[in-house]
């Protein structure tokens, strides 16, 4: 056995530790550890129905608007209840708001500080990634601070706060957004944009929207200095030279449930998703995209410190006992869920081929999924996302008269689904309702897909599998395992433990 890297992952929706065998500089195998038993499903079994949607978005302070929205949609699921048109468009608003900061903020807060290692400090465009991306003094750092502060105070303005906002309910939001409401929300998106397009972009909107195919992209970059020295050309150009598109290579299924219900078709009887991007599944082994349905997930738990289960189990019908033992084949409190069987990734890339983004599908045809197609397309993501802010203000602007909350009945028996997204992937949340109570509850987030262990098959899970392979030119300084984390979206600060049999060394990812 080669020597055994530690990654001690902090915050990633729960803490996570990734621990990989490596033989002569190469990646032989991995395993991620989810170190950490919140018991969220525990707290909330027998509590009144609605504490889901009060309590869940306490799981992650990045994504709490993300987990109220599909906690209220569980509710309204199981009350077969309608909901008032302006309301989803109020919480597409917040949620929009909430992901276009997180992919600003992991881009150059989290991800593009790992160009400044010293592995590169020979690069030809190593003055111009320090001018740029370095931490605390970068020119796009320093801006991700103070435009993402700003973008987040839609939440602020509709829900009251961020983080932890709450005023989605059953049947709409507790805020009526009057006319000088939607004028401060206009400027906020307004000044958003122009920093967006003027600071990272380097061009309008419109002129990005002309790319339909990565070799555009590419096209983009020298059609002018303004592009080529933007943050995301410079990105684009660093990125290539390092080889980022060779690294995490994934199996290269990837699932979405969809982002943002439509207002005008998201009605009872709930049955497929309706929303703004399209949910869907695609198939690396038979290249086909298909409907998606969530009754064809299950979690599996072979590996995982959990009361045990043959195979696998649909979430509604999902068991979560804990049972601690670091003996035998067991390593994780994260379940393993899988799709039709398969393991699947989630995450922007997901989402926007999913939803026939002709971009995120050109470059996903081009060379799969890999650190650098996740890291452009989350870059690429906020320019859909900021259009589809302004549609959605409009609108409320032209039902400015309309309600924001329609009456429904309290909850007491059922079961309920809300799927969505939240900035990092697929998001869900299943519950059983028994006299006005919670009997169950069962959550699968974004990470639950990516960083799952192996399931019942005993196959890798997502992450694990896009670190197979990998060569680690320089162990005391592993880069390539930080661009592969990272390129997952893991929040704040990693520290990678390399072992050897006489020493111990600290990598900070």
């Amino acid at each position: 056995m080669g020597e055994i890297i530690e990654l001690g992952l902090n915050r990633v929706e729960g803490d996570l530790e990734v621990k990989i065998e490596v033989q002569d500089g190469r990646i032989e195998d991995a395993w991620c550890i989810g170190t950490m038993y919140r018991g969220f499903e525990q707290i909330l079994q027998g509590r009144d129905a609605t504490d889901g949607a009060v309590l869940t978005p306490r799981i992650c302070g990045i994504c709490g608007t993300a987990h109220q929205y599909v906690a209220v949609t569980a509710i309204e699921h199981a009350l077969q209840c309608e909901v008032a048109p302006n309301a989803i468009r109020a919480r597409n608003l917040c949620l929009m708001a909430e992901e276009t900061q997180s992919d600003s903020r992991h881009t150059f807060l989290m991800f593009t500080v790992d160009f400044c290692n010293p592995r590169y400090a020979d690069h030809p465009l190593r003055a111009e990634v320090e001018e740029s991306f370095a931490m605390l003094s970068g020119k796009a750092y320093r801006g991700v601070l103070e435009h993402t502060k700003n973008i987040l105070k839609v939440v602020a303005i509709i829900g009251g706060q961020w983080p932890h906002a709450n005023f989605m309910v059953p049947g709409g939001v507790t805020s009526r957004l009057t006319v000088g409401n939607l004028v401060r929300l206009r400027t906020l998106i307004d000044s958003y944009q122009k920093w967006y397009e003027q600071d990272i972009l380097g061009c309008s909107l419109e002129r990005w929207s002309e790319n339909r195919t990565f070799d555009d992209v590419l096209a983009w970059v020298e059609a002018s200095e303004s592009h080529r020295k933007s943050p995301m050309g410079l990105f684009i150009r660093f990125a290539r030279s390092i080889g980022l598109e060779t690294l995490g290579l994934g199996e290269g299924n990837l699932l979405s449930y969809g982002s943002g219900y439509d207002p005008e078709r998201w009605r009872p009887p709930y049955g497929a998703p309706q929303t703004m991007r399209a949910p869907g599944f695609f198939d690396a082994e038979t290249k086909q995209l298909e409907a998606f349905d969530h009754q064809h997930i299950e979690e599996h738990i072979k590996h995982s410190w959990f009361v045990g289960y043959a195979g696998g189990r649909h979430p509604i019908d999902g068991m979560t006992v804990p049972e601690y033992d670091p003996d035998g084949s067991r390593y994780t409190w994260a379940k393993a869920p899988r799709y039709k069987g398969k393991v699947c990734e989630s995450g922007p890339l997901a989402e926007l081929f999913t939803a026939g983004d002709p971009l995120a599908t050109s470059l996903f045809t081009m060379q799969g999924s890999n650190a650098f197609s996740r890291q452009f397309v989350r870059l690429h993501r906020p320019t859909l996302t900021l259009m589809a802010m302004r549609k959605t203000l409009d609108e409320l602007f032209a039902h400015a008269a309309e309600p924001y909350i329609v009456p429904v009945d309290d909850v007491v028996e059922g079961t309920g689904v809300g799927l969505g997204s939240a900035a990092r992937g697929a998001l869900a949340h299943w519950v059983r309702f028994k006299k006005g109570k919670i009997e169950s509850y069962q959550i699968i987030t974004p990470t639950g897909w990516n960083a799952s262990p192996r399931g019942s098959d005993d196959k890798r899970g997502h992450w694990e599998q896009s670190l197979v392979g990998t060569v680690v030119k320089d162990l005391e300084n592993p880069i390539e395992l930080g661009h592969i984390v990272r390129s997952h979206d893991a929040c704040l600060v990693c520290t990678v433990h390399v072992l050897d049999t006489d020493k111990r060394m600290r990598f900070g990812l």
